[in-house]
């Protein structure tokens, strides 16, 4: 059997994701390439390309890796309580790194740890619920986009610097075109970064959709 090289033996998927991490947080998206990583890694390209082809694997292989710090909720616990616990860890884990969001794009969020963390549990705790699988599945599409998109569109890292772009938007429009967005900015602007927000509006579907409430609710009204 052939010998893997050092090299090879010194990039493991786990030190590849958490460098090309810290690379994509602190300079930014545009900085990751795979000769910079493989530079990073003191590697060759040759021998980071074993591991990862192309920047699409290398992100897929970083979004396994961040799956790991996703929540294992114990078997037994409500549904309310799991599914909220699980988008927000979702939501904490974008909101820590903008840049791997924007990276991504509109690539699909799939990877084996991910799907056995999140997406399988949260559709199976559904149907253990009562929902059908339909249902299941358009409930947690409904919070995967409500997580995704409240992490895409604004840096929470910098909250000040997307206050700031936001404010200089509204403050080139005409007061008379637009009298509710020029005349509000004290109270629109706090909510473009408040966490708050989000975690609000997955109260709100958890509560809607909890099977548990639409028992009940279905039980009310049979009377």
């Amino acid at each position: 059997m052939p010998r893997q090289s050092a090299s090879l033996n010194r990039a493991t998927p786990e030190r590849i994701a958490e460098t090309a991490l810290l690379i994509v947080d602190r300079d930014g998206p545009a900085a990751l390439t795979l000769r910079t990583l493989a530079a990073a890694l003191d590697i060759s390209l040759a021998s980071l390309q074993r591991r990862c082809t192309d920047i699409a694997g290398l992100l897929d292989l970083v979004t396994d890796h961040l799956a790991a710090q996703l929540p294992d909720i114990p078997s037994g616990t409500d549904w309310a309580t799991a599914t909220e616990r699980r988008f927000t860890a979702l939501y904490e884990l974008l909101t820590a790194h903008p840049g791997l969001v924007a990276l991504r794009g509109s690539r699909p969020w799939l990877s084996p740890r991910l799907l056995a963390r999140l997406v399988e549990p949260q559709l199976a705790d559904s149907i253990a619920a009562g929902m059908t699988p339909e249902d299941a599945t358009v409930t947690y599409r409904r919070m995967y986009l409500l997580t995704l998109g409240s992490a895409s569109f604004v840096d929470h890292r910098d909250p000040k610097a997307a206050q700031t772009s936001t404010r200089q938007a509204l403050a080139a429009l005409d007061p008379e075109e637009f009298p509710v967005l020029t005349g509000h900015l004290a109270a629109i602007l706090p909510a473009t970064v408040d966490h708050g927000v989000f975690y609000g509006a997955l109260r709100q579907l958890v509560h809607a959709a909890d099977p548990a409430r639409v028992e009940v609710n279905q039980g009310d009204g049979d009377r």
